[in-house]
């Protein structure tokens, strides 16, 4: 269902836009760049530091500049990982497209709406929030213990 014009001389129809977010998996020195999530959903978890496409913006460069505000590191986008399609009942955005990231420059410092910004090793990685921050850490940790 949708919402359209109520004239029968309009025939406009509203389409709702979907929310697009923009993430990144960073491995450095065998570690997983991570953000302690400073505000809701799941304020005080620990995720890939992500957020929302702003309208026009190449999703590269939204990923590039969340890395930026949320951790205060430069990354350069290597690879698309996935483009996820989260159920409407899922809270965050509807389409979540997934980088991986190579650290660049910078020193770690959390920003925006991040509390902490940290590199875990993949023996001691903290409560995860959201399914595709999990999903990408369980196929990074999956890759890797194959490819060893």
């Amino acid at each position: 269902m949708r919402r359209v014009c109520p004239r029968d001389d309009c025939h406009y129809v509203y389409f709702t836009e979907p929310k697009v977010g923009v993430g990144v998996l960073v491995i450095h020195n065998d570690q997983v760049l991570l953000i302690k999530r400073g505000v809701h959903p799941f304020i005080g978890q620990w995720s890939l530091p992500a957020g929302y496409l702003d309208a026009g913006e190449d999703p590269a460069v939204t990923a590039v500049r969340e890395v930026y505000e949320e951790t205060n590191l430069t990354i350069a986008i290597t690879n698309l990982i996935n483009v996820y399609h989260l159920p409407p009942n899922q809270p965050g955005a509807s389409i979540f497209i997934l980088y991986q990231g190579q650290y660049l420059d910078g020193t770690i410092q959390a920003g925006d709406d991040a509390r902490e910004a940290v590199f875990f090793p993949r023996h001691a990685l903290p409560e995860l929030a959201f399914d595709t921050t999990r999903q990408a850490i369980h196929n990074w940790l999956a890759q890797t213990t194959i490819n060893q």
